[in-house]
C-alpha cells in the first residue's frame, strides 16, 4: 500500500471492523475542542485545494485497505468532509457501511442507506457557538429540518458531554427532537494528557454524573438516545479505567490521518496527544459493551 503508512500498533497483517478516514485537512469551523487540529497530529491544511491529495489517489490507497483490513465500515471525518462531496460518493461505495461525521453547516447529501451522518453539536445555542462559532448552531439546525421526505441516508446528531455542557443537555435533546434527526448519541470529551481546561473532569469519579444523566435523559426518551445502557455502566467508575487500559479501539479500529501525499496511523484514532484514563469516546465504550467487556470468559474487564 503505497499511500498508507502503518507505524505503532497498527499491523499490515491485521484486519479491523472499522477504518477511520481522514480525507481532508480542510475545516470551514475552527471548534474549541476539535481534536483533528491538536498539536502533534498530521493535520496541516494545503495551501490551495488543488494540493490536497486528488480524489482518485484516495479511492485507489482505500480500495487497498478494503482488500488487506477487512473493515465492515468505514467513518470518514476530516476538517470537514462534505468539503469533498465528489469524493465522499465514490468512497461510500467500497464499504459495506459508512458514517460520515460532520459539523453540520452544509446540507447534507442523499448517499444511500448504507451511509449514516452524525451531525455534530455540543449544547443549547450558546454554549455550542461558544465552541463552534457564532450562528452555526442555527445553521446546523436548519438543515436538520430541511432533510427531505424520501431521504434514504440515515440522520443522527452527536453531542460531545464536557464539564461545562453537562448541566444542559436535556435543552439539546428536546430541541434535536423537533427537527428530522431520528436520534442521538452522546460521547465524551477525550482530553489531552495533562488537560485541566473548562471541557475536562479531573477524574473519571467526577464524569460520572454527566453520564447519569445520559442514562437519565435515554431512559425519559425512549428508542431517542441510542448509547446502549451497557457502553454507560462501563464508562461509570471502577469500569472505565478497566476498559481503556485493554482499549477495544486500538485492536479493532484503523485511523488514517491524511498527511500530504499518503495516510499516516495515529496513535489512536483521536490522534497523538490524548489522556487515556480519562477517555470517554463513543467508539471505545460502545466496542466494549458489544464485544462482551465485564462479562465472564470475555475480554477486558474481569
Amino acid at each position: 500500500m503505497n499511500r498508507v503508512r502503518l507505524s505503532g500498533a497498527y499491523r499490515e497483517d491485521a484486519e479491523y471492523q472499522i477504518v477511520v478516514i481522514n480525507v481532508t485537512n480542510r475545516c470551514n469551523l475552527t471548534c474549541e475542542h476539535c481534536f483533528v487540529y491538536r498539536d502533534g497530529n498530521p493535520n496541516e491544511a494545503p495551501a490551495r485545494v488543488g494540493d490536497e491529495l486528488g480524489t482518485a489517489a484516495i479511492l485507489e490507497a482505500l480500495a487497498e485497505v478494503k482488500e488487506h483490513h477487512h473493515p465492515a465500515s468505514a467513518l470518514w471525518m476530516g476538517g470537514e468532509p462534505l468539503l469533498r462531496k465528489d469524493l465522499l460518493a465514490e468512497g461510500v461505495r467500497i464499504f459495506p457501511q459508512s458514517t460520515i461525521t460532520t459539523n453540520g453547516t452544509i446540507p447534507l447529501v442523499d448517499l444511500g442507506p448504507r451511509v449514516l451522518y452524525v451531525v455534530s453539536l455540543d449544547g443549547p445555542e450558546d454554549l455550542n457557538d461558544r465552541i463552534r462559532g457564532r450562528g452555526v448552531y442555527q445553521r446546523v439546525m436548519k438543515n436538520l429540518r430541511a432533510v427531505p421526505e424520501g431521504f434514504v441516508s440515515q440522520v443522527q446528531v452527536q453531542c460531545v458531554v464536557t464539564r461545562r455542557n453537562q448541566d444542559r443537555l436535556e435543552e439539546l435533546v428536546r430541541a434535536v427532537r423537533e427537527t428530522r434527526a431520528g436520534w442521538m448519541t452522546f460521547s465524551f470529551y477525550v482530553p489531552r494528557a495533562h488537560d485541566t481546561g473548562g471541557d475536562a473532569w479531573d477524574t473519571n469519579e467526577d464524569r460520572a454524573a454527566a453520564v447519569r444523566e445520559v442514562m437519565r435523559l435515554k431512559a425519559e426518551t425512549p428508542g431517542f438516545i441510542r448509547n446502549s445502557t451497557r457502553s454507560l455502566e462501563l464508562m461509570l467508575p471502577p469500569h472505565a479505567a478497566a476498559v481503556t487500559a485493554a482499549c477495544p479501539a486500538q485492536a479493532n479500529v484503523l485511523p488514517l490521518y491524511l498527511e500530504g501525499d499518503h495516510f499516516t496511523t495515529p496513535f489512536c484514532c483521536y490522534g497523538n496527544d490524548v489522556d487515556c484514563s480519562r477517555c470517554g469516546a463513543w467508539v471505545v465504550f460502545h466496542l466494549a459493551a458489544t464485544l462482551g467487556y465485564g462479562h465472564p470468559r470475555a475480554p477486558g474487564l474481569a
